[in-house]
């Protein structure tokens, strides 16, 4: 059973890695840890208990859209006051993880985002995140690979202060994103910043088709040179786009129940994935932001997956799919597979 949130391993196949590739960091930040470092630094909470915090922390019920979601995020950010709590919930994060049975994990950051509260150096924080989450990695034995974001609606002159912070850790990053108010700040701005990513190696990965229509999933893919699509909801909108992200072997990052809590679909039963998965799309499932949710990977598996009409087979797939579309070297992928199996075959 699953700690806290009482249901059972039902559709995960324990012979394949469970793997997490669209997480925010600081969208997954413990309860607990909002209380402890609020209450340590003296910071005006709107609560001093946990149940109190709880309603301003995690989503109850969906919001009229992405940026109402994106509020949340206040408190979560709040309590960063300084490099070690940023250190501290990369840490957790990693801690968290392997409580869920995540082999391995994708978190992602925005630098700027995460210190502006605090008035932090974007640079401190990057550094703090990736100390974080190596000794996570270290203590607890999950795969981690860090992928930076540039948060959209900073502006493009902003995100490149932010993308300079994220280079100063360059050989810790896998990947670059784009995030925020997708409907407001198009990827078309953006441009030169994800031309500089790819000529570091990084991969791209860039949220898109949740705020905003087709086009925004067009511009990320031809213009940033995306390889993988957060959210992409309304890409079953066109059906040229379905059949590019087909052909070219786009990954689809799905997230589930944020994507009801944020109203970008009405319900469970309305999301595209399984349509995703029946188009032979490379789609996954993922939590997004399980702080805010109050979720977890395994409950997006055995609870939303069923609810959007998932069979067994199609969730299956989606974990076949995020071992080959993880950011790991194909020796990484084999091996991360072949120590799953032996575990599965123990016991």
């Amino acid at each position: 059973m699953i700690p806290g949130l009482g249901y059972h391993w039902i559709v995960i196949d324990t012979k394949l890695p469970l793997i997490e590739l669209h997480r925010h960091l600081d969208g997954a930040i413990r309860l607990s840890t909002i209380l402890d470092l609020g209450l340590k630094h003296n910071l005006p909470l709107p609560a001093r208990d946990l149940e109190g915090l709880r309603p301003h922390v995690q989503v109850t019920e969906p919001q009229p859209g992405l940026v109402a979601f994106l509020r949340y995020f206040k408190w979560m950010n709040a309590i960063l006051v300084d490099a070690e709590a940023c250190r501290r919930v990369a840490y957790e994060n990693v801690e968290d993880a392997r409580r869920e049975g995540i082999d391995h994990i994708e978190l992602r950051f925005s630098p700027w985002f995460m210190g502006e509260p605090n008035g932090l150096a974007a640079e401190a924080v990057v550094e703090a995140v990736a100390d974080g989450a190596a000794a996570g990695a270290r203590d607890f034995g999950v795969s981690v690979r860090l992928i930076g974001i540039l948060s959209r609606h900073y502006g493009p002159a902003i995100a490149h202060q932010e993308l300079a912070a994220i280079r100063t850790q360059r050989d810790r990053i896998a990947a670059l994103d784009l995030a925020g108010d997708e409907g407001n700040f198009p990827a078309a701005w953006f441009v030169e910043h994800f031309t500089i990513a790819r000529d570091l190696g990084w991969a791209i990965t860039v949220h898109a088709g949740e705020g905003a229509g087709p086009e925004s999933v067009w511009q990320a893919i031809d213009l940033l040179g995306a390889t993988r699509i957060g959210h992409a909801v309304r890409a079953i909108e066109d059906p040229k786009l379905m059949d590019a992200l087909r052909e070219r072997g786009i990954g689809i990052e799905a997230n589930l129940t944020s994507n009801v809590q944020t109203s970008t679909v009405p319900d469970y039963a309305s999301h595209p994935l399984k349509r995703f998965l029946e188009a032979g799309l490379l789609a996954t499932l993922n939590s997004d932001d399980p702080g805010i949710s109050a979720i977890d990977l395994p409950y997006e598996f055995n609870v939303a997956a069923p609810r959007a009409g998932l069979s067994h087979a199609q969730t299956r797939q989606a974990q076949q799919n995020a071992l080959a579309l993880a950011y790991l070297t194909a020796a990484e992928r084999a091996d991360l597979l072949a120590r799953v199996q032996a575990r599965a075959d123990q016991g």
